[in-house]
């Protein structure tokens, strides 16, 4: 679903390595994790996934299509939830959605039962008739999270889509989550929250300074003893050791 190979990028005419010859492949059906520290690379490598930023070394293929052949194609594979709140606030909540859809061509029985189906789950019925700039940080992630699931796309990128939601609206985002997957379709995110990742996640990798240093399940991880996903991130990011596994 996601293969990602040699993949790099460079800031300040390449003195800084952002992310650095990174390798990954998310299979259909599961939930993976990617975690990292401030700074490790997680979003500029997100960036890339979703087409944001050029890359500048190695490949990006979703769901068979390269991001750089096929960047159209690529992109109606993928519904993406940036880690930021940027959204057309002029707007009304419903005029948002409808423009999403519009963009990615749902057709109009599709993105009727769609909108409601979000609408109802997230309690945003009332407030999609009201300008976006009106609505709270939890209402904005709830607007964002729709119009990134409308086209019902095979690859969901969430970065941090926990982030200012209701405990009621997180939970039933998980279960989303499940039943995408259990489709055979893929979710790929990235949190700050070790709990909800140690739950939730079927594989997990951990990057740190731009190199992936952990890829697997949690068990494949701890490889002895009972440690928790939050012992294992500290002790790996801490020394920033090669592969693990």
């Amino acid at each position: 679903m996601l293969k990602i190979s040699s993949l790099s990028k460079s800031y300040s005419k390449g003195a800084v390595k952002a992310v650095d010859n990174i390798s990954l492949e998310v299979r259909p059906g599961e939930i993976f994790g990617f975690l990292g520290p401030n700074g490790a690379g997680k979003t500029t490598t997100i960036k890339m996934i979703t087409g944001i930023l050029p890359i500048d070394e190695g490949t990006i293929t979703v769901n068979g299509y390269d991001i750089e052949k096929e960047p159209v194609k690529a992109k109606k594979s993928m519904g993406f939830v940036p880690d930021s709140h940027d959204v057309y606030e002029r707007l009304r909540g419903i005029e948002y959605l409808n423009f999403i859809a519009d963009v990615y061509d749902v057709p109009s029985k599709d993105r009727k039962e769609r909108i409601n189906k979000y609408l109802e789950m997230f309690g945003m019925k009332e407030a999609a008739s009201e300008p976006i700039k009106s609505y709270s940080h939890g209402m904005k992630q709830k607007i964002i999270l729709t119009g990134a699931l409308l086209h019902n796309p095979p690859l969901w990128i969430l970065d941090e889509p926990m982030t200012g939601l209701d405990p009621k609206a997180a939970h039933l985002l998980k279960e989303e989550m499940h039943q995408h997957c259990a489709k055979g379709n893929t979710v790929f995110f990235s949190t700050h929250v070790l709990e909800v990742a140690e739950k939730l996640c079927d594989r997990i990798g951990i990057i740190n300074k731009g190199k992936i240093i952990a890829v697997g399940t949690l068990d494949e991880l701890r490889k002895s003893g009972d440690s928790s996903l939050e012992s294992i991130f500290l002790k790996l990011t801490e020394e920033g050791s090669g592969e693990y596994a």
